[in-house]
């Protein structure tokens, strides 16, 4: 997100859905604030089992070497996407190419080409990482992308990506685990149980 001062349009003239996005994020710090399909989005501050489950995430990314000279494994970076000329989302977690830096677009949002995996872990707003971002994100073209749903306590996996939708979507319940495919660079599985635990409330 920008952070430089927003200039208020002169009486009458509305501001841009971009300018009214950088507005919310400067009043709502902590909060995520996105455009998608024209609509500006507030995502709630996230929680200590949603950065748990995170951290236990990146782990297996890490592990298989996807944080190096080829690749990188980045929380909450800007992703332009191609639904409207203001859109833009910002996962929770994303696999992108190491050459990022030279793919900047705008509003510190980078292009779609250089994502190999995007990640959303669930909040209160559940159904807009399960549908929305579904459609968003397919239409961006990321190969893969994967949703920790806390609230019915599954993994999917998405792949495929076609008009604005995933021809793949596999589901995954604990005691089972989640492949993704290597062309994110890697082999990698993740543990359902184990994201499923890391991502629940505490009591």
């Amino acid at each position: 997100m920008s952070g430089a001062a927003v200039e208020h349009p002169c009486a009458g003239e509305p501001e841009s859905l971009l300018e009214s996005a950088d507005t919310l994020t400067e009043r709502l710090p902590g909060y995520r604030v996105e455009i998608i399909g024209g609509v500006i989005t507030v995502a709630p501050r996230l929680d200590g089992p949603h950065a748990n489950a995170l951290t236990v995430l990146m782990i297996p990314f890490l592990a298989a070497g996807l944080h190096g000279e080829e690749s990188k494994v980045l929380q909450g970076v800007g992703l332009w996407l191609p639904g409207g000329p203001e859109d833009y989302a910002i996962p929770d977690l994303a696999i992108v190419d190491a050459d990022l830096d030279a793919h900047l677009i705008e509003n510190n949002c980078y292009d779609p080409a250089v994502f190999r995996l995007v990640l959303e872990v669930t909040s209160g707003n559940y159904k807009n990482d399960l549908r929305n971002k579904v459609a968003a994100y397919a239409e961006a073209k990321i190969p893969v992308y994967v949703i920790v749903d806390r609230k019915h306590g599954r993994v999917h996996v998405l792949t495929e990506p076609q008009a604005g939708t995933y021809d793949s979507h596999e589901v995954y319940a604990p005691g089972q685990e989640a492949p993704l495919p290597g062309s994110i660079g890697a082999e990698v599985t993740l543990d359902v149980a184990d994201l499923v635990k890391a991502g629940r409330p505490r009591s």
